[in-house]
């Protein structure tokens, strides 16, 4: 449980050295309390005292790394049940299954047809993450064949304890996940993890199993641990997914670890494949391996996981900027909208089917849907006609023409008294009937 001001307070020198930043001590705690500041900006907090801090502010569910630099998968950290008690932190890694038995040509073509399933879509690049190796006697030369032909992360599958070594070994300071630690080489497996310094995931016959295997790693030295229930129907992976995250959240330890699931051991099917996945993606999995990646199964599942793993307080935008759809040039029409990311990719999406090169201004109005935001007062005619002025478009064309969203027709007077000498034009108040509406349209 997380600890209050005060009982922090209590743990800190009391010195009022304000070497933190803030004034006093207890102004420092208030700040550690409420999230604002971090234990590390004070430098005279004894080590008992930041054990037990660190401690006391885990996470229920420990964080942990997979794989190397940028590229890493985090995954873990969560604190709530439901999105919107706060937020999911850390995005469910998605993973493709490769056995060992493949050659290395084999193994190189596909991860380089992976690394292709790569979206820009709100300034974010959307991508899968991780490959799963599994296999025993070429486990570390179908590691080598992912690392040397992609960025992807390594997810090494073998229970032979000297395979996931020597594959261990030879990915050095690369950070894989190995595994699976089970009740018959449990030993092993831990003494690998803990001499390659990496991360070990557990496989269990069945939930209650997952203690017993958690705290034997624990007692081994080793934190960074990934749970797999050993679970293969849909129901119970989905059943034992929910519990283990309720269970982390109730307080138990040895339950409090990201988790590892196998829609591609419960079904060779990809596309039931991937719709186990977006349940487990939405049910707390930390990871997700699939037997394959193809654009009709990863699309979805990142387009998912993007929409889970958001702030619901914060309404997903896109940047306040002049977007290019279809090679526009200095005689196509220009709209303008607000950068509510739904809003921006209906409207883009109409606007690149209607095969009408346009400019498509978007207006900063905090996330706030059309008529949402002229409610709010964030998309008025003179603040709208401003934005159009300031935004450079006129560098771009040589008309004076903007068409405006149907629901927001209200604020053409003062637009056109902010933009004298432009054509200001109502556009249709669904998008749908934009590609109609351009083929017709004329600028002035």
């Amino acid at each position: 449980m997380a600890l209050t001001g005060i009982q922090i307070f209590k743990l800190l020198p009391g010195t009022n050295c304000k070497k933190c930043g803030a004034a006093t001590c207890l102004a420092f705690a208030m700040n550690l309390a409420s999230g604002k500041a971090e234990l590390d900006a004070c430098p005279d907090v004894s080590e008992e005292s930041r054990e037990k801090l660190s401690a006391a502010s885990a996470p229920p569910i420990r964080p942990l790394t997979i794989g190397p630099g940028d590229t890493a998968t985090k995954i873990g950290g969560e604190t709530v049940l439901f999105r919107h008690e706060k937020t999911f932190y850390n995005p469910t890694g998605l993973a493709a299954l490769i056995n060992d038995s493949e050659s290395d040509a084999d193994i190189a073509a596909k991860v380089k047809r992976y690394m292709k399933f790569q979206y820009l879509r709100v300034g974010l690049n959307l991508r899968p993450e991780l490959v799963v190796v599994k296999g025993g006697a070429r486990l570390a030369e179908a590691a080598k064949a992912v690392v040397d032909n992609s960025d992807m992360s390594v997810v090494l599958y073998s229970e032979d304890a000297e395979a996931l070594k020597k594959a261990a070994a030879a990915r050095a300071g690369k950070n894989p996940l190995i595994g699976p630690a089970t009740m018959a080489n449990c030993d092993a497996v831990a003494a690998v993890a803990k001499e390659a310094g990496v991360p070990v995931w557990l496989k269990a016959a069945n939930i209650d199993e997952v203690a017993v295997l958690t705290k034997k790693l624990s007692d081994a030295g080793l934190k960074d641990i990934v749970i797999d229930s050993g679970a293969r129907t849909v129901k119970d992976a989905f059943i034992d997914s929910v519990a283990i995250r309720r269970a982390a959240l109730g307080g138990n330890r040895d339950y409090g670890f990201p988790t590892i699931a196998f829609p591609a051991e419960i079904t060779d099917n990809l596309a039931m494949q991937t719709a186990i996945s977006a349940a487990l993606i939405a049910k707390y999995a930390g990871v997700v391996v699939l037997s394959d990646f193809d654009g009709a199964s990863i699309f979805p599942l990142l387009l998912e996981r993007l929409n889970i793993f958001t702030d619901p307080q914060r309404p997903m935008t896109v940047v306040q900027d002049i977007y290019p759809i279809g090679n526009p040039d200095e005689n196509s029409p220009v709209l303008v909208t607000t950068n509510f990311s739904l809003t921006y990719f209906i409207v883009s999406g109409e606007v690149e089917g209607s095969r009408v090169p346009c400019w498509l201004l978007i207006k900063d109005a905090e996330g706030l849907s059309v008529l949402t935001a002229w409610a709010a007062g964030k998309f008025s005619g003179d603040d709208v006609g401003m934005f159009v002025k300031k935004s450079g478009i006129e560098e771009k064309i040589k008309h004076k023409s903007v068409i405006i969203p149907g629901y927001a027709a209200s604020i053409l007077g003062d637009m056109e008294e902010e933009l004298p000498g432009w054509k200001v034009s109502i556009g249709p108040r669904e998008a749908a009937h934009l590609p109609k509406f351009l083929k017709d349209y004329k600028t002035a």
